[in-house]
């Protein structure tokens, strides 16, 4: 009971002194001086770390703001509608916070729904299941853009969503943007999703350069037609079904010319809400399950982050507490974007009596004087050349 006292004490204090709406405060003139405030949300507050579960897991969120003006981000965790699973999501909006708001309602409720109320996920039918998340995904999708569109209001933004349902043996993911998904085990981490970008060399990047330009659409620097750098979202109406009227916008602002507009063809959505699912079997030696917005992983990589949370909770044993540190270092490395983490410490490591990790010094040594030796060789090849 006394390794959970501090978690109960910030979740008495989150009640009392937390709202639910977004921080919309510019960072530009503060940035560097202060951290940046942590986003509260119905999510640290229906589900903190000092109880848990269902599945018997225990909780970690936090959100904070980074070198963004806006705060776009949120999360969400659920215990129940799922019998015998949980359900946790990172949404990572853009050009503004509408489709996130509207994702947070709604894609819990048809995630159920398509589940069977978790049915499905109780089964052994993977197929059943992937089909039934992808029907939801792409019914979200669809109930959002004409959502977007009420009363003439045409509404830019869009949200990538990464969704986890974890029960006690096995995890299922449905991931559509570029959030990621890393399970430690036994120390070990593992990267379960790829992000959905237009650009880069693997073979989900391919993937979705080959789409886009079977579409009908172009690639800019990495960026669709220029603009949006992920290729799977929910929203972004633009490159769904007001695709001509971005091609005449495009002129109009002379991003490209009349003579190249009648020369598009589009044969599909250029950005889709199609989401790729996976499903992990937990085994004895799964420990605990990160999911972050890309405004973790630009500036951390999974194996410093899991290493980070592993020593954290052999520490002092507080999800929540591990979750905020990671956050802040994401902060203080000086990520571009706004981070936003959810961690599930599955309960099945006793952290106080596991030994800390440590380094390793023989390695360290090595790297260190290969560095030192790279450098002399360096300054010695410049004073040859030099004389």
């Amino acid at each position: 009971m006394a390794l959970f006292r501090p978690q109960l004490e910030r979740f008495l204090s989150t009640k009392l002194h937390c709202g639910h709406s977004s921080t919309k405060t510019p960072t530009k003139n503060f940035f560097f001086a202060v951290r940046p405030k942590s986003q509260c949300s119905a999510i640290a507050i229906d589900a903190p770390s000092s109880l848990t579960d269902v599945a018997g897991i225990r909780w970690g969120s936090t959100s904070l703001q980074g070198a963004r003006e806006e705060m776009e981000d949120d999360i969400i965790i659920r215990s129940d509608g799922l019998e015998g699973f949980s359900f946790a999501a990172v949404f990572d909006g853009h050009a503004g916070f509408s489709s996130v708001k509207f994702l947070r309602d709604e894609l819990y409720k048809e995630c159920v729904a398509a589940l069977q109320g978790g049915l499905l996920l109780n089964g052994k039918d993977f197929n059943a299941i992937r089909k039934a998340l992808e029907e939801a995904f792409e019914r979200v999708d669809a109930k959002l853009l004409d959502w977007l569109e009420k009363d003439g209001v045409q509404d830019e933004s869009g949200s990538t969503a990464t969704a986890m349902f974890i029960g006690n043996e096995k995890l299922v993911i449905s991931h559509i943007g570029d959030s990621s998904v890393v399970l430690s085990r036994s120390g070990k981490m593992e990267e379960l999703t790829d992000a959905h970008r237009p650009y880069g060399s693997n073979k989900i990047s391919l993937q979705e350069i080959r789409r886009i330009r079977e579409a009908g659409g172009w690639i800019v620097n990495g960026r669709i037609c220029g603009d949006i750098a992920v290729s799977r979202s929910f929203g972004d109406m633009r490159f769904k079904t007001k695709k001509n009227e971005m091609l005449e916008k495009g002129v109009k602002e002379g991003r490209w010319s009349e003579k190249f507009s009648s020369r598009v063809q589009f044969n599909g959505d250029l950005v889709i809400a199609s989401p790729e699912v996976y499903q992990i079997a937990f085994g004895s030696d799964a420990e605990f399950v990160i999911l972050a917005s890309d405004g973790l992983w630009d500036c951390m990589n999974s194996l410093d982050a899991a290493a980070f949370v592993r020593n954290q909770l052999q520490k002092h044993g507080d999800v929540q507490l591990a979750c905020e540190e990671l956050a802040r270092k994401a902060i203080d490395r000086r990520t571009q974007d706004n981070v936003s983490i959810i961690i599930a410490d599955l309960g099945r490591t006793d952290w106080q009596n596991l030994p800390l990790q440590r380094q390793n010094v023989v390695l360290e040594l090595g790297q260190a004087f290969a560095t030192i030796g790279i450098v002399t060789l360096g300054i010695w090849m410049s004073s040859l050349l030099s004389s």
